[in-house]
């Protein structure tokens, strides 16, 4: 197994600790907070009982996945060896550019350096690096070890070598990579979210839905299928001959739907007050804290029956 480093252990850091130990990787935390590395490491502690009990800790104990995961006093400790980094810093491009350049400087020649962001494009933030061949964007979708899609996204100068190794490692510890061919702005993940949010926001804004109308509209129909098939096996299943019949028989409906939605409804105008209002009647803000553990929780319930199902079923 590799030497993996985690270089910011905020949220996205620590789920990917869990990832990676729970695979038999050996982790290196580190963080320009001190501090910050251990309250990650007491955080994954606190987690793995429930990862355990759903049997999602791969046949290893969490003792042994907790023992992988170390906690590096200098940036040169949590380097030293590793063969994959996962960069994890603010969403803020002078960081990026600034930590992209000093990890090349200071990391194996051969370790592929992998940033967590969720908006800057690689090129961005590493057109300045001495390394940039080895350098993409591996996206996860939070949290990883419950939520396997990760999106992998490459520089116009990102190597097909670096790309390759960076699908096999994902693969190897169980996310699900979505490899881009090219950058784009959101990627797929945040194209494919804001698309559905905008509709979302226009069907309250101008009063044909309540917010809860349409959480129930996913939550019990559509999100039902997306839990195992995608969009394209879903209408390619959903008319009698296949995808192209599926166009030809409904494509029209689409089509006509087009120009009702080339507007934006102002996400933090009016409606917000509509959809906050719906939201804290539902779940008081003292709440949320406690609901997002429930949810961790259902995703952990999830991912053991998807995982079960498809050994019975096939995936």
């Amino acid at each position: 197994m590799s030497r993996i480093a985690i270089i910011g252990t905020g949220f996205i850091g620590r789920a990917w600790a869990i990832s990676f130990a729970r695979a038999g990787h050996d982790v290196m935390l580190w963080d320009q907070f001190p501090q910050a590395p251990g309250a990650a490491r007491d955080y994954i502690a606190g987690v793995l009982p429930d990862l355990d009990a759903n049997d999602l800790l791969n046949g290893h104990t969490q003792q042994a996945v907790l023992d992988r995961i170390t906690l590096a006093g200098s940036i040169e400790a949590a380097l030293d060896g590793v063969t994959h980094i996962q960069e994890n810093t603010p969403e803020k491009l002078d960081i990026k550019i600034s930590v992209f350049k000093m990890l090349d400087d200071a990391a194996p020649k051969d370790a592929v350096i992998a940033s967590s962001t969720s908006a800057l494009l690689p090129s961005a933030f590493t057109a300045h690096v001495a390394g940039r061949h080895r350098c993409l964007v591996v996206h996860p979708i939070n949290p990883p070890y419950l939520i396997p899609a990760a999106e992998l996204v490459p520089a116009p100068w990102t190597s097909q070598e670096t790309v390759d190794r960076t699908t096999a490692l994902f693969r190897s510890i169980g996310q699900a990579p979505l490899v881009m061919k090219r950058e784009i702005d959101g990627f797929i993940m945040n194209r494919l979210q804001g698309a559905l949010l905008e509709e979302a926001f226009r069907l309250v804004d101008e009063g044909y839905a309540s917010p809860e109308d349409v959480d129930i509209g996913i939550r019990d129909g559509l999100a039902l299928r997306w839990t195992f098939m995608g969009p394209f096996e879903t209408i390619d299943l959903n008319a009698p001959a296949g995808v192209r019949d599926y166009v030809e028989r409904y494509e029209g409906i689409y089509s006509g739907l087009w120009p009702s939605t080339q507007h934006r409804a102002n996400w933090g105008g009016p409606v917000l007050d509509t959809i906050e209002s719906d939201r804290r009647k539902k779940l008081p803000a003292d709440a949320l804290k406690s609901r997002q553990e429930w949810r961790d929780r259902r995703l952990m319930a999830l991912l053991a029956h998807k995982r079960s199902a498809a050994a019975k079923l096939g995936s």
